[in-house]
């Protein structure tokens, strides 16, 4: 039997959180960080990690929208 996915719980209720919010990512920080700390600490163990694996990069705050 496969073993499973370490960070797929955090994967999921991220993906909760999004559809909850209509997918305005910034309504889920909470949960995507906690996908990020698991992601650090399961390095090269979690299929799920893919897109995790770089540091957030930094908001420019002088956009306007």
């Amino acid at each position: 039997m496969p073993q499973k996915d370490p960070c797929q719980k955090q994967a999921c209720e991220i993906q909760k959180c999004l559809q909850a919010h209509r997918y305005v990512e910034r309504m889920c920080d909470h949960v995507i960080q906690e996908m990020r700390r698991c992601c650090e600490n399961q390095a090269g163990k979690s299929v799920c990690c893919s897109g995790f694996r770089e540091p957030k990069p930094a908001e420019d705050k002088t956009k306007t929208l």
